[in-house]
This record gives structure tokens, C-alpha cells and sequence, in this order.
């Protein structure tokens, strides 16, 4: 065999691989929303074999882009290569059997058609050969933050997690506890090891006192993999209920794997409970560690409680009570009964590291919301709009159901495509969603035919006007069917939006 053949299939290869690229890192966004996970893109790739491969696809909406990490020009390199290989392989070899060029051309152009339709696999073969590769850098990172953490004696470090609120819990812990110390709290959702090893070798600097910690799990140990790293003093468990069950298959796992924040802390640690949960309860009544109690039911048992409750569409009023008999009145802006939680949570925290009620309640009045969490949005043509689109449960639509009824002016609408990653309770939980959306809303706005198909049977029950609801493929349907049905004073509730890698 030539030299020169063998250029010309590798250039006509490289050549090939780098048209594709579009359709290339349409499946590397894919793998990078999945974590870079092989069997869970895999997962994803056999629920979703006609988005995957057919070959005219109409232009979807991006809500997360693909981010080029280091991580993600690694993988896309190794897949470039892996392509080019595929490509030119077989033409090479018949080539060398039959020293015919025309036949090896054939065979060439088989390749090149073969690796484009088969992209969305040979993919997940690249993010296989890189797993050994990449397990090795992240553990060199993991080992320079947990090292980093080691030597702050000084630095406070206070860990949540939760089957929900614990995004909204590391803000508040955050913002109250500004009210005295140096305060970093771990951005937007960052709650794996990665995420978290990231922030501390990166963002951690000398002159932070306190390090707040989302962490995050969708499986039995991953929440003592990011407790190991960030060693926390103070470990808040917010909420557990029957979200990622698909992963984790029944709530005893997700108690198993929450408790593992718990277990981590130190023996002079201080356990935080959400007590009014009942799976939390069962933890917290087994814990021999400091703990402390919060709630607003059987207060007796607690150690920070809130009483007298005034929750209106701007936000609430409560009187924040501990075991010792004070109190103090604190205003928020932050919609919703269930978000008292997440204050009492913060103040617990707080207390531990030595604020006052005074200054608790200071750090709780300038606590804003948060984004795509039940996020109040008044538009220019008198709609309000509440931004509730962050992966949605079955307790949190209730309480942004709870939130919608306490407008007292204007229609209601919802605009919601479901719920999701609920395992086999997830039509169960979604026909309920549409049972309790019947009893608040005016007109409803579902995203999908196939997925809302037991929250429109909800609706049903409950003697829905079929008239009033609207069946829409997309948000921007969605939008232009808000547009027209809305008037001056309505209220629309976006509750829960899927992320890219969910399609009906």
C-alpha cells in the first residue's frame, strides 16, 4: 500500500469528521447534561432513538448550551479521533486485501456515512475510553480542594443537601450569615464533587470564614464522596421525598444517602433536621450527635420554630421563636409557606455559628429570591409572571399551587410539561398535579401531548373545562398562547421546565 493512499483516507477521514461536527456536539451536549456518564447518556439514547437519529431534525430551543470545558474538548478530541479511525479503517483494509482503490473508496464512503448516522453511539464509546483518563484528573482535583479544606482549622463549613430546597437553603444560610462572617457559597446548582472541588480550588480564598456547601446525589454514596472533600462542621438536611427515584429506586436509598451528611460530620458537628418531614424525622430521632430541631409543627420538640405565619403574594411574616422563649418578627420576600423552612433551616445555621435573632432576622429581610424558584416577574403589560421552572416535585408544585391561589385579582394560568425522573410513581404523581391544578387555575398550558397525558386526566377529574386548556409543543407555543389569553392582572405560573435532554 502506498503512502500516498493511506494520506488521502486519513485527510478524506479528518476531513469528514470535522463536517459533522454539528451533529457531533449535539450528542456531546447530550453527554455533558448527563454528567458525562456513559450508562446514563446510554439511557437517554434508548429513550430517545428518533431524536437521535433521525437525520432532519427541526431547530430545538437550547435552555443549557454545551460549555467547552477542558473536560468537553477532551471527550470531543478523543471522539474526533475515534471517528477518523472508524472512517478510514475498513477502506484501508479492503484496500490492502483487494489493492483496488475504487473498491477501498466504497468502503470509505460506507465509513463516512456509517460514523455520521451512528455519531450518537461512537460517542459513547469515546466517553468510555476517556472514563480511566478522566477519573484520574478529577481524583488530582478532588485531592488538592480536600487538602486545601484541611488546612483552614478557621474556615466554618456548613453542608445541605435534601431531596429539594437545598438550592434555596444555601442561599438563605448564605445571605444571613454575610450579616457577620465572610461568606462563599457554592453558584447556581455546583453540588458533585467535581462542582464542589472546582469552587474550592478556584474561588476558596484566605480571607473566607464560613463555606456553604450544596451537595448533591443521585445515588447511594455520592453524598459522602463531596461530605468527605468539603468536611463540614454543620450539616443541614432540608427535605427528603420521591425525587431521582429512577435512580434510587425507594425512599429507604434516598434516606440511606442523604444520612451520609450526617454520618461525615465530626464528633464535635452540630446535625440539622427539617423535623416536620417525616423520613427526616425517623433520621433525626436515631441521631446521638449535637443536633438541632426546626419546624412549625409539634414546636415543644424543636429549637428554632416560627409562629403567627402571614403568607400573602408578596411574601410572608412570622414570628421566629428558639427553645430559650425569644423571639423576634421577621419579614421575607420569598413566596410561599414552604420557603419558611429554608429560613428556619438559615437560622439554625446561623444560631450554631453565633448570630443573634437580631442579626437572623436582619439577614432574613434581605434575603432575595432566587431564580427559577418561584421568582416573582411583573411584566410591562400588567401579567405577573412566577418563575417556578427548576425541577419540579411533587411537594414543590403544591406549594407554588399554594403560592398561585393567594392572588387574589386576575385569572390564573399555569404553563407546566410535567414532572419528571418520579420512577413508577411518576404518572401517579403527575395525575395529582392535575387533580390539584384543577381546584386553583383558570386555564391551563400543557407542554407536550405524551407527557402531560395524566395531568390532563387529572384536570378531567376534577371537571375541568376542556376549553380552557391548551396543548402546546414548546415553550415559544406556550408563550404565544399566554399572549393570547392574558389581560392586565393575571397571574401565570411556569411550573417546571424540562432540561434539554427531555423530549416527548
Amino acid at each position: 500500500m502506498s503512502l500516498m493512499i493511506i494520506i488521502i483516507f486519513l485527510v478524506i477521514s479528518v476531513v469528514s469528521v470535522q463536517i459533522m461536527s454539528k451533529r457531533t456536539k449535539e450528542f456531546l451536549h447530550m453527554v455533558q447534561l448527563e454528567g458525562y456518564l456513559a450508562d446514563h447518556y446510554l439511557k437517554w439514547l434508548s429513550m430517545n432513538k428518533k431524536r437521535a437519529y433521525s437525520l432532519s431534525k427541526e431547530e430545538m430551543t437550547i435552555k443549557k448550551p454545551l460549555v467547552m470545558t477542558q473536560r468537553a474538548t477532551r471527550l470531543n478530541r478523543a471522539n474526533f479521533i475515534l471517528s477518523a479511525v472508524i472512517i478510514a479503517l475498513p477502506g484501508l483494509l479492503i484496500y490492502t486485501i483487494t489493492n483496488n482503490t475504487i473498491v477501498g473508496g466504497v468502503f470509505l464512503l460506507i465509513g463516512i456515512a456509517g460514523v455520521y448516522y451512528y455519531q450518537p453511539i461512537i460517542i459513547a464509546g469515546a466517553a468510555m475510553i476517556m472514563k480511566p483518563i478522566e477519573d484520574n484528573i478529577n481524583m488530582g482535583f478532588y485531592r488538592s480542594a480536600q487538602n486545601k479544606i484541611k488546612t483552614r482549622e478557621d474556615l466554618s463549613v456548613v453542608g445541605i443537601t435534601g431531596s429539594f430546597g437545598k438550592t434555596s437553603t444555601k442561599f438563605i444560610v448564605g445571605t444571613i450569615l454575610s450579616q457577620k462572617f465572610s461568606v462563599l457559597n457554592t453558584p447556581e446548582s455546583y453540588n458533585t464533587p467535581m462542582g464542589l472541588s472546582k469552587v474550592i480550588n478556584n474561588d476558596l480564598k484566605d480571607d473566607h470564614e464560613v463555606f456553604v456547601a450544596e451537595m448533591g446525589a443521585k445515588k447511594i454514596g455520592e453524598i459522602r464522596e463531596v461530605a468527605q472533600l468539603a468536611q463540614p462542621k454543620i450539616g443541614i438536611l432540608t427535605s427528603i421525598g420521591p425525587v431521582h427515584i429512577e435512580t434510587f429506586k425507594n425512599i429507604d436509598n434516598i434516606m440511606k444517602t442523604k444520612y451520609e451528611l450526617i454520618e461525615e460530620l465530626p464528633t464535635d458537628g452540630v446535625a440539622v433536621f427539617n423535623y416536620d418531614n417525616e423520613f427526616i424525622r425517623k433520621l433525626a430521632d436515631k441521631t446521638f450527635k449535637e443536633k438541632m430541631l426546626y419546624g412549625l409543627e409539634n414546636v415543644d420538640k424543636l429549637d428554632i420554630y416560627a409562629e403567627d405565619i402571614v403568607v400573602t403574594e408578596n411574601g410572608s411574616e412570622f414570628t421566629l421563636r428558639d427553645k430559650e422563649g425569644s423571639s423576634i418578627r421577621c419579614t421575607t420576600r420569598l413566596l410561599g409557606k414552604h420557603n419558611i423552612y429554608n429560613l428556619l433551616a438559615g437560622a439554625c445555621a446561623s444560631k450554631i455559628l453565633g448570630l443573634t435573632l437580631e442579626e437572623i432576622s436582619k439577614g432574613i429581610e434581605k434575603v432575595e429570591p432566587i431564580e427559577h424558584r418561584l421568582n416573582l416577574i411583573e411584566s410591562a403589560s400588567g401579567v405577573i409572571i412566577i418563575d417556578d421552572a427548576f425541577n419540579s416535585n411533587p411537594v414543590g408544585t403544591k406549594a407554588a399551587l399554594d403560592v398561585l391561589s393567594q392572588f387574589k385579582e386576575g385569572r390564573k394560568i399555569i404553563v407546566t410539561p410535567g414532572m419528571i425522573e418520579l420512577g413508577e410513581m411518576e404518572e401517579s404523581a403527575n395525575h395529582e398535579f392535575g387533580v390539584n391544578i384543577g381546584k386553583v387555575c383558570d386555564f391551563v398550558i400543557l407542554v407536550g401531548e405524551q407527557r402531560t397525558k395524566p395531568i390532563y386526566k387529572g384536570l378531567m377529574d376534577t371537571l375541568f373545562n376542556p376549553s380552557n386548556i391548551f396543548i402546546v409543543n414548546n415553550l415559544q407555543e406556550a408563550t404565544e398562547q399566554i399572549g393570547r389569553i392574558t389581560k392586565a392582572k393575571d397571574v401565570v405560573l411556569f411550573e417546571n421546565d424540562l432540561p434539554d435532554n427531555y423530549s416527548e
